[in-house]
């Protein structure tokens, strides 16, 4: 499918006023709000690398591409698109721009907002927009671009990107330290990744469950991931190790941690300061000791705790919200039963400037109605 049939689809829709659900590879259908429409607009074939520019760093997609698909494509050069997304490689790139998704390296390489070099979406009315460009000095249309990210879907659908790639360390390691728990010592953990003299290339932290689901551990567990030439990771591994008491384990394990959530769960995200980080982590803890199978996992340097509930069913909407409101940080929702959602303040969604930029970009709102809480 190209561009120009989106655009003819979005635009009879929009003569209708009929609302379009918009998919990519479809691993994330269950994220964000339930969306009130019965068609689909599928983008899982408008596939393909539309040009790639190893000595730029720089690469451009089709928003149905698998994400695998660009991990292939960039490896010979030695080179890769970091983002890692939780959930694995079978989603697309369209969506998780659209998502604003980022995984375990996200401190190091960078959020979606910071790789993206330029953009090509249909709007709700069925036009093409096309912001930034294919070369990293190229900033026209920056804002436009950064905006459509993390939109969604609300602002038009994406066809086509161009991203900015990284180099793939010569070496990687991966260190499994158990940690001390205490709110005091885990944020006193978050200063100390932020202050060393460089920078893992990720780092989570993983409550005891989820640990031993990975086969570590049972106790609480940093991994971290040290990447460079031979003698620089050898240098690094060894300040790890002052942290605890600690193991090399297979690098595999990365792939297992963004893939270990279950289908139709419920996920969300805890987020203050790096400083107080040992705070978000007590708080997420204590909201979901009474879950037998929440798994907690957060990156210490980004003062972030995500939270991964299996029997998303029996979450409780009413204490969940009244959880949410008593966290002074904030909390971004993932994932959550559509009942659940009944007791979720939408939040910005309901905000003057967002709903004037929706009405610009799709002024029949038929485009993912309802799924960041907005009116339809």
């Amino acid at each position: 499918m190209n561009t120009e049939e989106i655009a003819a689809r979005v635009r009879d829709a929009h003569g209708a006023k009929r609302g379009l659900r918009i998919v990519g590879g479809g691993t994330w259908l269950s994220a964000g709000r339930p969306v009130a429409s019965q068609e689909t607009l599928s983008i899982a074939e408008c596939t393909g690398i539309v040009e790639y520019v190893p000595g730029d760093l720089t690469l451009t997609a089709r928003a149905g591409t698998r994400l695998a698909e660009i991990d292939a494509a960039t490896a010979s050069a030695g080179q890769w698109l970091p983002l890692d997304p939780w959930g694995g490689d079978a989603g697309t790139l369209g969506a998780t721009l659209s998502t604003a998704t980022a995984g375990p390296h996200a401190h190091a390489m960078g959020l979606p907002r910071d790789v993206v070099l330029g953009i090509e979406f249909v709007s709700g009315a069925g036009r093409v927009v096309r912001a930034g460009g294919r070369v990293v000095k190229n900033v026209a249309g920056f804002d436009l671009t950064r905006m459509t990210i993390g939109a969604w879907g609300t602002l038009g659908v994406i066809t086509e990107a161009t991203v900015r790639l990284r180099a793939r360390p010569e070496v990687t390691r991966t260190l499994a330290v158990v940690v001390e728990p205490r709110q005091g010592a885990l944020s006193q953990l978050a200063t100390a990744l932020r202050a060393l003299p460089f920078t893992p290339i990720a780092s989570e932290l993983l409550n005891a469950r989820f640990a031993s689901r990975l086969g570590l551990h049972d106790d609480v567990t940093l991994l971290v991931r040290a990447g460079g030439n031979e003698k620089s990771v050898d240098a690094q591994m060894q300040t790890l190790r002052t942290f605890g008491e600690s193991d090399d384990v297979d690098e595999g394990i990365w792939n297992a941690l963004r893939v270990a959530e279950p289908d139709n769960c419920a996920a969300w995200r805890w987020s203050q300061l790096p400083s107080v980080f040992g705070e978000t982590w007590g708080a997420a803890d204590r909201a979901t000791r009474v879950l037998a199978d929440a798994l907690v996992h957060g990156n210490p340097a980004r003062g972030v705790v995500r939270v991964i509930v299996g029997s998303a069913s029996k979450l409780n909407g009413a204490e969940f919200t009244r959880t949410v409101r008593s966290f002074p940080g904030t909390v971004s929702v993932e994932r959550l039963p559509a009942d659940a959602w009944l007791h979720v303040d939408a939040g910005a969604a309901h905000d003057a400037v967002s709903r004037s930029i929706r009405q610009t970009f799709d002024p029949a709102g038929i485009l993912n109605p309802g799924i960041l809480g907005e009116d339809t």
